[in-house]
């Protein structure tokens, strides 16, 4: 009995000594909260085409998401019996009505958005002056955003408006000059800093 009185001081001063040193073994804590929200840059596939949808053509376009340039599908109108120059226009067209569109709720959800402006028309090649893969812009390229410029050319250069090898062919409207413009691994991982590669092309 005498020694289990004996011991009572010793646990008293022990405890008195990890209470003073901040050692509370019944408050560690244990929740470190929800974890923070990630954006997923990246969509459920529905099993159904966007050209399925509507009847268009199935392309591509690049949007923002994160720090980069992702692709997602869309479908644009493309009339019966256009060719050539007539059907690079109508595709181009199609693609920048799309990158000047809102995205979908479900996009914007997953982190997706667009810095390219609405309205945005693109003319033909001008007869006898312009190369035919050449497309003419209502508005000069660079005044569009560092964003908006990659989005445009990134996406004209993966479709059916241009000659499919990376690069691209713009200008602003009237007789401007034409520049060949490239989409490059570096320009889809930083649009915001990393400028299109461009050269003049003789008319």
């Amino acid at each position: 009995m005498g020694s289990g009185r004996g011991r009572l001081p010793f646990v008293a001063v022990l405890g008195l000594l990890l209470a003073g040193c901040g050692i509370r073994a019944t408050e560690v804590p244990t929740d470190f909260g929800a974890a923070p929200s990630r954006v997923r840059c990246s969509l459920p596939d529905s099993g159904t085409t966007a050209a399925q949808l509507s009847g268009g053509v199935p392309v591509r376009v690049f949007l923002l998401c994160g720090a980069s340039l992702v692709a997602v599908d869309r479908a644009v109108p493309v009339p019966d019996g256009a060719v050539g120059a007539k059907r690079r226009v109508f595709v181009a067209q199609g693609l920048l009505d799309e990158l000047g569109a809102s995205p979908s709720s479900e996009e914007k959800q997953a982190g997706y958005t667009t810095d390219v402006r609405p309205g945005v028309r693109v003319l033909p090649p001008l007869t006898g002056a312009d190369p035919d893969d050449a497309l003419r812009l209502s508005i000069a390229p660079d005044t569009l955003s560092a964003y908006g410029l990659a989005q445009v050319v990134c996406t004209l250069s993966d479709s059916a408006a241009s000659d499919g090898d990376g690069s691209v062919v713009l200008g602003g409207p009237g007789g401007g000059e034409l520049k060949r413009f490239e989409c490059t691994d570096k320009v889809k991982q930083r649009p915001g800093t990393e400028v299109p590669p461009s050269s003049n092309v003789t008319k």
